[in-house]
C-alpha cells in the first residue's frame, strides 16, 4: 500500500466526493516514473499520477514519494499537482460533496485563504519534519535534532492559523492537512496534542470515514 502523502491527499478527497478509483503501482526502484512513456504524461517524472476512467472514476499510480498527479479525461485533458486535481475532483458533476469548495463569495475567499496557508506555511514545515523524523529513519538516516528543533519553533502558531477555513463545513483546506497532520502526530513532538483547538479540529476531521479508509494506504 502507498503511504505517499500526495496519493492520500487526492484519495481522501475522492472518497469524500464519492468518486471511485483504483490504485495501480509504479515501481519506483526500477525508475518506471522516469521512462519516456511516463514522461509523456508527467514531464517532471514525478509519482504518483492520476487518470480519469470513462464514464468516470480514477486510477491512481503511486509510490513512496510525495509528488504530483496526472489526470486525463475523455477529451485528452491532463492535469498534475495533487491540490489542483483535488479541486477538479471536488467540482466534478458526480461529486457528492460540493461544499468542499465553497461557492459563496466570502466563504470561498476564507477557504482560499486557509488553503493557501496550508500549502505555503504548513506543508513546507510539516513535510520537512516528516522527512527528519519518519521518512529519513525509514531509509536509515538519523534525524538532525537541531534541525527538528528549528522546524518545531517555526511551526508553532501556524497550526492555529491553518484550521481557520471560514465555514463549519468540511472543505478541501481541512482535508489537505490530513496526511501531514497524521504524520505530525506520529513524530511524538507534541505539536498537535499540546494545542487543544488544533487537536480537537484534527481529531474531528481524522475520524471521517473517507480518511479512515485511506490513512493506512490510499
Amino acid at each position: 500500500m502507498s503511504i505517499a502523502v500526495c496519493t492520500r491527499r487526492v484519495a481522501v478527497v475522492a472518497r469524500e466526493a464519492g468518486i471511485p478509483y483504483e490504485l495501480v503501482g509504479v515501481d519506483y526502484h526500477k525508475a518506471e516514473h522516469k521512462t519516456l512513456e511516463f514522461l509523456e504524461h508527467q514531464p517532471f517524472g514525478l509519482v504518483p499520477y492520476i487518470q480519469v476512467l470513462l464514464p468516470f472514476g480514477l486510477v491512481l499510480a503511486w509510490e513512496l514519494t510525495t509528488a504530483g498527479f496526472i489526470m486525463q479525461d475523455e477529451d485528452g485533458f491532463e492535469l498534475y499537482e495533487s491540490r489542483a486535481i483535488s479541486r477538479y475532483i471536488a467540482t466534478m458533476k458526480q461529486s457528492k460533496a460540493p461544499a468542499l469548495v465553497p461557492k459563496a463569495r466570502k466563504a470561498n475567499a476564507l477557504f482560499e485563504q486557509a488553503a493557501s496557508i496550508e500549502q505555503n506555511n504548513f506543508d513546507p514545515l510539516a513535510s520537512a519534519l516528516a522527512d527528519e523524523k519518519i521518512f529519513g529513519p525509514m531509509n536509515g538516516v538519523q534525524p538532525n535534532e537541531a534541525r527538528v528543533a528549528e522546524l518545531v519553533q517555526q511551526m508553532k502558531g501556524k497550526l492555529e492559523l491553518g484550521k481557520q477555513n471560514g465555514t463549519q463545513e468540511i472543505t478541501l483546506a481541512d482535508l489537505f492537512h490530513l496526511p501531514y497532520g497524521a504524520l505530525l502526530v506520529e513524530t511524538a513532538l507534541g505539536l498537535i496534542e499540546e494545542r487543544p483547538n488544533v487537536n480537537r479540529w484534527l481529531t474531528d476531521i481524522s475520524t471521517r470515514l473517507a480518511w479512515l479508509a485511506v490513512k493506512g494506504g490510499a
